[in-house]
């Protein structure tokens, strides 16, 4: 007896949320990470504080950008994969870590030569020498996580995700030890402060490296492959495949991340209150947004394997399949924060002032958690269908035409209403998230078609 229609759906959600939920777990993960360095630097003082913060300003944008050119992988593979080309796969890893030992000399030459722009930031004295020696420490371990980058999204072309998952969890307990080891000075080590987290995360990086290659060596899916074996040296024809899906990728993740950055820059000099208020807000929205970005990596997957089979039909299904999970997960969430904002505040800080401030934010956050879960799965399904220049030129028009400038007007000038600070910024991301929610979607449906 032929499925129904719900059943069918139902079917092919829950094949979603398979693939999805053990990379919603390793990105948790790697956010825990970047908290629990926060929290260990905080009780040594605030300076070391300061370091890591801006240190990992100047470092995740270089991590997010060289990390997605490297995710074009995973499309490719998973085409490969669906058109029972598992042993072609090769090609792509090699070619793919070859790209990444290039992106980690320019990430070293960056991390080490930032002198003239933190100076720029009026960054001066002990803290520059802190936030420097954090930035050198880091380098150590950027060949190991684009080396990384690679494998995870090669495994993930074949959906095995729970590798990843554990992998994460991996990384995540030995960061707490490490970096207890590194900040307060413990088997004989000297007391390194928040400059030890850049160490301990150095050699996290090393273990998720040396973990994801074991896992991949020894795997009886990957044997038959042989990926280490008959090292190919750069071909033009495989480099410009990933290059090409993947340069648009990294452009588009930097311009989100710069994006708040000069949001960040811009409420500055608007005072302690708002700038706690907003960081606030974008710590608690950055761990709900984890799940839509999980899914739309997981649809990259299913929508690449379909395409590979030919099944076009099969493609467009868990692409509107994933709509419709992440619309229903937005609901909640919204409801969620706009219902319990004022907790949510309190979970952060204790003082009135901010968490008023806060939780009005979080409510306007609230609003734009449908748009944000759209945009980012239909980008997440075009990069299955290898469709990632028009998605970059939606982000820029979404985010810097649009989003960015309408957030400038209502948040600091009275062209239209009374200046609205941090608010202003948040309705103005509600504009362009929207924006990019319907161009995405309509993209891909034209494409599906």
């Amino acid at each position: 007896m032929n499925p129904t229609p719900l059943s069918k759906r139902l079917s092919e959600i829950k094949t979603i949320l398979i693939l999805g939920l053990p990379i919603i777990i390793a990105q948790l993960s790697q956010t825990a990470i970047g908290f629990v360095d926060t929290l260990m630097a905080a009780r040594v003082s605030a300076e070391d504080l300061a370091a890591v913060a801006l240190g990992s300003s100047f470092w995740l944008p270089i991590l997010l950008s060289m990390g997605g050119i490297l995710m074009a992988t995973t499309p490719l593979v998973a085409h490969h994969v669906g058109a029972g080309e598992e042993k072609e796969t090769r090609v792509q890893f090699q070619q793919g870590q070859w790209i990444a030992l290039c992106l980690t000399v320019i990430a070293i030459i960056l991390l080490n030569n930032n002198t003239a722009l933190l100076e720029y930031m009026d960054i001066h004295g002990s803290l520059l020498a802190k936030t420097q020696a954090y930035l050198s420490a880091l380098s150590w371990g950027v060949p190991a996580i684009l080396f990384y980058q690679v494998i995870r999204s090669y495994c993930e072309g074949f959906g095995k995700t729970r590798p990843i998952m554990k992998i994460g969890i991996l990384a995540l307990l030995c960061n707490i030890p490490l970096n207890y080891i590194f900040i307060y000075g413990k088997l004989g080590l000297p007391a390194m402060g928040g400059v030890g987290c850049g160490w301990a995360s150095a050699i996290v990086m090393w273990i998720m490296a040396i973990a994801s290659s074991l896992y991949i060596s020894k795997s009886e899916l990957f044997k038959p492959i042989k990926l280490f074996n008959q090292w190919q040296n750069p071909q033009r024809k495989p480099l410009g495949s990933i290059l090409r899906l993947g340069i648009p990728i990294g452009f588009t993740l930097l311009i989100e991340v710069s994006m708040f950055s000069v949001i960040a820059l811009l409420v500055a000099r608007l005072g302690e209150v708002v700038v706690a208020a907003h960081q606030i807000t974008i710590s608690f929205t950055g761990m709900i947004f984890m799940l839509p970005l999980s899914i739309a990596m997981a649809i990259t997957i299913r929508v690449g394997q379909q395409l590979g089979a030919k099944n076009r039909e099969g493609a467009r299904f868990t692409a509107t399949s994933g709509l419709l999970l992440t619309g229903s997960f937005s609901v909640v969430s919204c409801s969620f924060m706009y219902l319990m904002a004022t907790p949510i505040a309190q979970m952060y800080t204790p003082l009135t002032d901010v968490v008023v401030l806060a939780s009005s934010l979080i409510v306007i956050a609230a609003i734009f958690q449908f748009s944000d879960a759209i945009q980012v799965v239909a980008a997440g399904a075009l990069r299955g269908y290898k469709d990632t220049s028009v998605p970059l030129l939606v982000v820029f028009v979404a985010y810097w035409l649009i989003g960015l400038p309408s957030g400038y007007i209502l948040g600091l000038t009275d062209l239209l209403v009374p200046a609205m600070g941090a608010a202003g910024f948040w309705y103005g991301l509600v504009i362009g998230l929207t924006v990019a929610a319907i161009l995405l979607p309509w993209r891909l449906f034209r494409l599906a078609r």
